[in-house]
C-alpha cells in the first residue's frame, strides 16, 4: 500500500515538475537589425543601418521594418535589445494591427519587452519601429528578440555577418534558371526574351537574360532616372581588382554600339564591362542575342545585341575578345538579383520566354526546360522569399518582397513550346561596330 502510494506520489510530482518546466521553457531568437531591418518609409534609404550594426529611429516619420519568417502559427513575445542614447527614450512598434509603446532606459544595451502578438499562419512577420513622438529621446536598437514556447516553431532570418551576410541578406536571394540545351551540339548563339510586369521593377534589380560560362547580359534599374543594358565578360585572370589583371589577360574591346559605355568591373571577379543607358519599360518585351565564337588563335569573341521585340530592332552593345579561351557557348542560364541592400525588401519578378540556342551549323534548338537554383542567402535559409516556375510559354523568377511562397532549388520547370516564334535573324545584317 505504502509502496503503491509512493510510486503514485513520485509520478505525480515528476509530471508536475515536467509540466512546470515545459511551460516556463521558451525559446528565444535574437534577430540582428543590421541584416534584417530596412527603412521602408517615407522611402527606401541607404542610411538606415549605423556602423555599429544598430538602428536609431530619430523621428516619427521614418519607419524601420524588421522581417523574420515563422514556420507556423504561434504566440510570440517581442522585445528589443536597446539603449537610450540620452536619458529615457520611447519607441513605437507596430505589427499588423497591434501597436506598442516601449520605454527604453539606460546607457547600456539591455532587453526591453515590447509585447505579445499572435501569428495566424506560416509566413513572414513585419515589425515596424519608429520614434514614439517628436519630443522623445533617441533609442539605439541592436536586436529584435522573439520569444515563444510554441512547440516546433522555427524562425528564419539573417543570423549573423559571417561572410558579409548582413549585406547579402539585405540584398535578398538571387535566383537562377539553367537551360537544358541539346546534347552533342556545338552552340554559337543564345537568344531569349524578358518581360518585366508593371510594378515589378524596383531600383536595384538586374534581370539577366543571357548568362554563359564567361559572362552575362541583361537589363538593370539603377535609379529613378536611369536604366541600363549591361553586358560583361570576366577575365581569365582571377582577381576582384581589375587593375591587377596582366595586360595579356585583359578583355579587349573589338566594337561597341553608339553611346555604349566601355569600362571594367571588379569585386565579383574582374573583366570588361559595357552598358547602354536606355529607358526600357516594364510591360514591354525585349529580346537578347549573344554570340560566342572562337577566333582560331586561342581567344574567344563574345558579342551581344539587344532590342525591343515589337520594333524588330537590334542594337549592338559590345564585342569583347577574351584571351586564353577557346570555347563555344556553354552554361546558358538566366538569373534575377537585387544589387541594392536598401531596396532588398521590395519584390521583383520577370518572365523569361522564347528561349533558344543556335548551333555552329545554323540550326535553332528550343529550350523548354530549365533547372531552378538559388544563392547561399536562400540556400542557407536566411531569406526564404524566392521562387521560380513556368507559366504558359515562359519561365518566371521572383525574389525579395518577403512573400509567403518559397521555391525548391533543384526543381526542373517545363514551359510550353514557342516553335512558331523561332528567331528569324539576318546575322549578316547585325551591327558589328
Amino acid at each position: 500500500m505504502h509502496s503503491t502510494f509512493g510510486r503514485f506520489l513520485f509520478v505525480l510530482l515528476a509530471c508536475a515538475g515536467a509540466s512546470s518546466f515545459t511551460e516556463s521553457h521558451a525559446t528565444d531568437w535574437s534577430i540582428p537589425v543590421a541584416g534584417n531591418a530596412f527603412v521602408t518609409a517615407p522611402s527606401p534609404s541607404s542610411g538606415g543601418i549605423q556602423r555599429n550594426d544598430t538602428i536609431a529611429p530619430r523621428d516619427v516619420e521614418t519607419v524601420y521594418s524588421v522581417y523574420f519568417h515563422a514556420n507556423r502559427e504561434a504566440e510570440l513575445t517581442l522585445s528589443l535589445n536597446a539603449r537610450a542614447m540620452r536619458g529615457k527614450a520611447a519607441v513605437a512598434t507596430r505589427v499588423a494591427d497591434d501597436d506598442f509603446r516601449t520605454l527604453i532606459e539606460g546607457a547600456d544595451i539591455k532587453q526591453h519587452e515590447v509585447g505579445r502578438i499572435e501569428v495566424a499562419e506560416a509566413g513572414y512577420v513585419r515589425v515596424d519601429i519608429r520614434q514614439a513622438d517628436p519630443d522623445a529621446e533617441i533609442a539605439e536598437i541592436r536586436e529584435l528578440v522573439v520569444s515563444s514556447d510554441t512547440e516546433g516553431l522555427n524562425l528564419a532570418y539573417v543570423r549573423d555577418n559571417e561572410g558579409g551576410m548582413f549585406h547579402w541578406g539585405r540584398r535578398g536571394p538571387s535566383v537562377h534558371l539553367r537551360y537544358q540545351v541539346p546534347e552533342g551540339r556545338q552552340l554559337r548563339h543564345a537568344y531569349s526574351e524578358i518581360t518585366v510586369p508593371e510594378g515589378e521593377d524596383p531600383i536595384g534589380s538586374y534581370f539577366m537574360a543571357n548568362g554563359f560560362g564567361e559572362g552575362y547580359f541583361g537589363i538593370q534599374v539603377n535609379s529613378e532616372e536611369e536604366r541600363r543594358i549591361l553586358f560583361s565578360v570576366w577575365s581569365p585572370y582571377k582577381t576582384d581588382n581589375p587593375h591587377d589583371i596582366p595586360k595579356d589577360q585583359r578583355i579587349a574591346v573589338l566594337g561597341s554600339g553608339p553611346q555604349v559605355h566601355i569600362g571594367e568591373f571588379g569585386n565579383e571577379g574582374s573583366g570588361g564591362q559595357s552598358y547602354l543607358v536606355y529607358p526600357w519599360r516594364a510591360g514591354v518585351t525585349y529580346r537578347f542575342l549573344t554570340e560566342v565564337k572562337p577566333d582560331g588563335k586561342g581567344s574567344t569573341v563574345y558579342t551581344s545585341w539587344f532590342g525591343d521585340q515589337s520594333a524588330d530592332e537590334w542594337l549592338l552593345i559590345a564585342s569583347f575578345r577574351r584571351p586564353e579561351t577557346d570555347t563555344n557557348l556553354r552554361g546558358f542560364h538566366s538569373f534575377l538579383e537585387s544589387f541594392s541592400p536598401s531596396h532588398g525588401y521590395i519584390g521583383r519578378r520577370a518572365a523569361y520566354g522564347n528561349v533558344w540556342v543556335r548551333d555552329v551549323e545554323g540550326a535553332w534548338h528550343e529550350c523548354t526546360q530549365a533547372r531552378f537554383s538559388v544563392d547561399a542567402t536562400g540556400g542557407g535559409r536566411q531569406r526564404l522569399d524566392f521562387a521560380g516556375g513556368a507559366e504558359g510559354t515562359s519561365f518566371y523568377m521572383r525574389n525579395c518582397g518577403f512573400f509567403a511562397e518559397t521555391g525548391r532549388p533543384g526543381e526542373t520547370f517545363t514551359r510550353e513550346s514557342t516553335a512558331d516564334a523561332r528567331p528569324d535573324i539576318e546575322f549578316e545584317s547585325l551591327p558589328r561596330g
